[in-house]
């Protein structure tokens, strides 16, 4: 039989090989390679290999970056800053938009240079990252053409640090050097070890389009490299990556004050309700567990299906698995391509063993030769198996089933992580109810992996914080209006109370007490301590976890919807005026007019601090939503006590948050008054609960606690410090706003409510999809 009739018997894929020749070409004129650092590459030093992962062979030789070498490329990155910053809008917005040129120009050249550094198949790269890339610094030169109209009062931040991963080199760079350059920054960039090549070809392309000299750094090297970049005098770090270095960089950057963004890892949901489309279900799963071998922080790898269609739903996932085509990712016929690094291959079977070990059935997912897995999923797994908990960043998904659309949403969040999800369903009443249960900041409808440069990316939880992408992302990029700071007074020892007081005659004692849950409560330890005007009550570690407990319970204050809670807060504004005289005996007029006008303030906002429909993907509805965190600490500072407590805590529980707040150590009596305003103003119990005592202990416990989501903090710098490594152990943000005249007006407005907030961005495609595509971002 010829060779023609046996391919139109087999109807095989034949090999279609995309030509490398001129990326290998380009890699010996230019190897070994230098960093790249004030306009110009230099001579290489101490170097290691890159290597392509699906052959094993070096590519190119890299510079293994020094300390010194990276304070050479901050230094450089230092000296351009002010120069980059004072051109206007529209002169960056013009190199922003030659690099995109000149990367569409090139891209095939870089689509093939990804596929060999990365091992990812060549369609992928051509089809989606390359594609993206170019998006990316199109839609930034539109930022930084109408930053001054659209964000007036915002600044540069300085010098960025950017350290980005190894699963989508490229594109991580563009998500991060576009918004940077956009808002006049100048960036350092550590590129991920295994894949580098792509970030210095992109240092080519500033050459060629004249961008000046210092504003786009680029130094290669392994995780020393990075960690004397998080170390490094700059401005901000902006990391993606694992949890646990995010964590550690998180730590290490508590107290210094620079801006930190962190897109960390993920165990995402891939929920499948009894009525979705099952061949589209099945495709979404390919698009999402199995696009780019599994290595996506936000792929779908807990498949979860409603328990009456899952045998049906598991044999068309079987039939798509078995025809998905593993070989050489520069064949344009394979689905699935190379691992990156034998490192990473082993990682993704170790976790597979411990799954198995564990009583799951791995179905497909056996090793290939070299560099390769093939694609697979855990059956039989319970929620508490390492292959249900753990990240694998591999082709390998978990399978589970659920009865209810309850159990489905209790499975989803039953995770440390909070980066995506996808729901498949035929109604979109279902969808978008689970859509908004899933604690997560990115999901999609009846589609998976879609991303676009206007729609804000990022997580809950351990999957980090911070957006890139869209007005939330440039925010990131950004320093806030300054205002005129007031230094806080050092807080005084508290002392303990006397043994005995003498009884003022004809006066009812009054003794204040801690306010938890909508009640009084004595302080667990039974202590109190003298501030002016009598004693509060010395408030301990238990007493912040009874209350946080309080708080978690108080999920319904979110779900009343914001014209509710603007009715709660007018009603409270209304039952402190008529109490203001007497509020001015314990305080200033000033603080209780402020105090009054903070509340009237965000009952104002509570219905209108709207989310946005993002011009996205035509076909496609793109909503961010702003949600509350939850359940949010915050400290006050030793000033005002009252308005400052005002100017706090309004614009938390505005947003839908409850809170646990630790008044004023020195003068917390204030505050402690208002527990009848809140009680006669129909605040549900919880929704604010008020904490006296130690400031410092108090917020570093406060900080600690898992169920904490996000932390503020007004006060000395080094407790600050202390607070922020608290909060680090499970990566929480803290925002620390500038201690100030809280009885003015620049003690209100929009920046406490988006510190307040996390954006989800849900994404729902309509109309007919291309056959296959399973919504997919190619």
């Amino acid at each position: 039989m010829s060779r023609v009739s046996e391919i139109m018997e087999t109807m095989e894929y034949g090999p279609s090989v995309e030509d490398s020749s001129a990326v290998r070409e380009w890699l010996a004129k230019n190897g070994p390679f230098g960093h790249f650092i004030g306009g110009k590459f230099t001579e290489p030093g101490a170097t290691f290999a890159t290597r392509d992962p699906s052959t094993g062979e070096d590519l190119a030789q890299l510079s293994q970056g020094s300390a010194d070498d990276v304070a050479d490329a901050v230094k450089a990155a230092r000296k351009a800053q002010r120069g980059w910053a004072k051109l206007s809008g529209s002169e960056r917005a013009r190199y922003l938009y030659a690099i995109a040129r000149h990367v569409q120009k090139r891209e095939r050249f870089l689509s093939v240079l990804e596929t060999l550094d990365n091992g990812k198949p060549i369609r992928e790269s051509r089809d989606a990252d390359i594609p993206l890339v170019a998006r990316h610094f199109y839609h930034h030169a539109g930022w930084a053409e109408l930053l001054e109209t659209k964000l007036p009062g915002y600044t540069p931040l300085g010098v960025c640090g950017q350290i980005i991963p190894w699963n989508f080199p490229l594109l991580m760079l563009a998500w991060k050097i576009a918004p940077g350059l956009a808002a006049g920054n100048t960036v350092v960039l550590k590129p991920a070890e295994y894949t580098s090549l792509t970030a210095l070809a992109f240092a080519e392309i500033c050459q060629e389009v004249g961008l000046p000299a210092g504003v786009v750094n680029i130094v290669t090297g392994d995780g020393d490299t990075g960690a004397a970049l998080v170390s490094a005098d700059v401005d901000k770090i902006a990391f993606t990556g694992s949890t646990e270095v995010g964590r550690k960089i998180a730590e290490t950057l508590a107290g210094t004050g620079r801006k930190l963004t962190l897109e960390l890892g993920g165990k995402s949901p891939f929920i499948v309700m009894d009525d979705a489309d099952l061949d589209a279900a099945v495709d979404g799963v390919a698009d999402s567990i199995w696009f780019n071998q599994g290595q996506v922080c936000c792929a779908g790898s807990r498949i979860l299906v409603a328990e009456s269609v899952a045998d049906r739903f598991e044999r068309l996932l079987q039939t798509r698995m078995n025809r998905l085509r593993v070989g050489p990712p520069l064949d344009k016929s394979t689905d699935i391509g190379a691992i990156v690094d034998p490192v990473q291959k082993d990682r993704i079977m170790s976790i597979c063993r411990a799954a198995t070990d564990d009583g799951a059935e791995l179905i497909g997912g056996h090793p290939a030769s070299g560099c390769f897995i093939a694609p697979g999923y855990l059956r039989n797994i319970q929620p508490a198996n390492p292959g249900m908990q753990q990240e694998i960043f591999g082709p390998i998904a978990t399978l589970s089933t659920f009865r209810t659309a309850d159990e489905a949403i209790e499975l989803a969040n039953n995770t440390r992580y909070g980066l995506a999800g996808s729901v498949w369903s035929e109604s979109a009443t279902v969808a978008t109810d689970l859509a908004a249960r899933i604690k997560a900041g990115v999901i999609w409808i009846n589609s998976a992996n879609m991303f676009d440069a206007a729609a804000p990316f990022g997580g809950y939880r351990e999957s980090g914080f911070g957006r890139e992408g869209g007005r939330v992302g440039m925010l990131e990029y950004l320093a806030e209006p300054t205002v005129k700071a007031v230094k806080e007074p050092a807080v005084t020892k508290p002392a303990a109370a006397p043994d005995g007081e003498a009884a003022t005659t004809g006066v009812i004692d009054r003794t204040a007490k801690l306010y938890i849950g909508g009640a009084q409560k004595r302080p667990d330890g039974g202590a109190s301590y003298k501030v002016p005007g009598g004693l509060a009550p010395l408030g301990n570690r238990k007493d912040i976890r009874n209350a946080v407990e309080a708080a978690a319970k108080a999920t319904k204050w979110a779900a009343m919807g914001g014209h509710a809670r603007a009715q709660v807060l007018y009603f409270i504004a209304e039952n402190l005026s008529a109490r203001a005289t007497e509020f001015a005996t314990r305080t200033s007029k000033a603080e209780v007019e402020a105090a009054i006008a903070r509340a009237f303030h965000y009952a104002a906002w509570a219905d209108k601090f709207d989310g946005a429909n993002v011009q996205a993907k035509t076909g496609t509805l793109v909503n961010v939503i702003p949600e509350p965190y939850g359940v949010m600490g915050i400290a006050c500072p030793n000033t005002q006590p009252l308005a400052s407590f005002m100017s706090l805590v309004m614009p938390a529980i505005a947003m839908g948050n409850s809170v646990v707040a630790i008044a004023a150590q020195d003068d917390p009596l204030p505050v402690t008054d208002l527990y009848q305003v809140f009680d006669t103003s129909d605040l549900p119990g919880g929704v604010v609960n008020i904490i006296t005592g130690v400031k410092d202990e108090l917020a570093q416990t406060l900080a600690a606690h898992d169920e904490v989501a996000a932390m503020w903090y007004v006060g000395d710098q080094a407790d600050l410090t202390r607070v922020e490594q608290a909060a680090g152990g499970n990566l929480k943000p803290v925002w620390s706003p500038t201690n100030r005249d809280w009885t003015k007006s620049d003690a209100q407005g929009e920046i406490f409510l988006r510190h307040a907030m996390q954006a989800k961005t849900i994404w729902l495609p309509y109309g007919a999809l291309p056959a296959g595509s399973g919504g997919a971002a190619y």
